[in-house]
């Protein structure tokens, strides 16, 4: 996947490097802003199974 990516970038090696730094941030971006805050709620983070009150 990466290779045939790497094959349809334009330029020479600097250009297809710049391209594919700028690729990647614009998936973390991606990422962050919008597949990480719909799926939070759907993540089983918050379930705490183990009570804060009394001790023994």
């Amino acid at each position: 996947m990466y290779g045939w990516i790497w094959r349809h970038l334009p330029g020479n090696v600097w250009v297809r490097a710049f391209v594919a730094f700028v690729l990647i941030l614009a998936v973390v971006y991606a990422l962050f802003q919008y597949v990480f805050p719909w799926a939070e709620p759907l993540l089983p983070f918050n379930d705490v199974t183990v009570d804060g009150g009394s001790g023994p």
